[in-house]
């Protein structure tokens, strides 16, 4: 059986991390345009900034999640070999898919992040035409946090799969001492 502390622990991680990917959407920034005192150029005012903080938090708190995983499970790579079947594939697919699903979500979160955090300081006359005040687009948090869940979803079975392999593969057969067994010479 996997261990319910790591389940525990990473979705309480991943679920964080899906909670701020959402606080983010919900707290982009807006912009407006507005002229100056004496009426003789626009320029942009924004809003509220705390959603670069959200997708970075959430950012964060799926980069641990994805660390604690990987930690535990040595990678897959790494450590000793698990018992071939079904568990392996699974956790073979699990694992590259959780991969995936996790790097889509860093991006989105990041790039929002950036995105949000980024204010345009450029003013217009009022001959020049008109101002354009960029803001990160709608659904780039969300998707995010669509992703953020993905990745939990697929972390949470990989690790199950890899640790139902990992047993399988762990004690010799019969209870036989490991290695090579051999009589005694007469």
């Amino acid at each position: 059986m996997a261990s319910k502390l790591v389940l525990i622990l990473v979705f309480v991680v991943d679920l964080i991390a899906f909670g701020l990917a959402v606080a983010a959407e919900q707290r982009r920034s807006k912009a407006t345009v507005v002229p100056d005192s004496e009426k003789t150029y626009n320029y942009c005012v924004y809003d509220s900034d705390i959603a670069t903080g959200y997708g970075v938090g959430a950012f964060l708190f799926l980069l641990l999640s994805q660390a604690i995983l990987m930690a535990v499970s040595k990678c897959f790579c790494c450590g000793r070999s698990l018992g071939p079947g079904g568990s392996r594939a699974c956790a073979l697919l699990l694992f590259l898919f959780s991969w995936l699903t996790f790097l889509v979500a860093e991006a989105c979160l990041l790039a929002g992040s950036v995105r949000n955090a980024h204010h345009t300081r450029y003013r217009n006359m009022f001959f020049d035409g008109n101002l354009s005040c960029e803001t990160v687009r709608k659904g780039v948090f969300a998707a995010g946090a669509a992703f953020v869940l993905f990745t939990a979803v697929l972390s949470e079975l990989y690790y199950v799969y890899y640790a139902k392999a990992a047993r399988s593969y762990g004690a010799p057969p019969y209870g036989e001492a490991p290695g090579v067994g051999m009589s005694s010479y007469r």
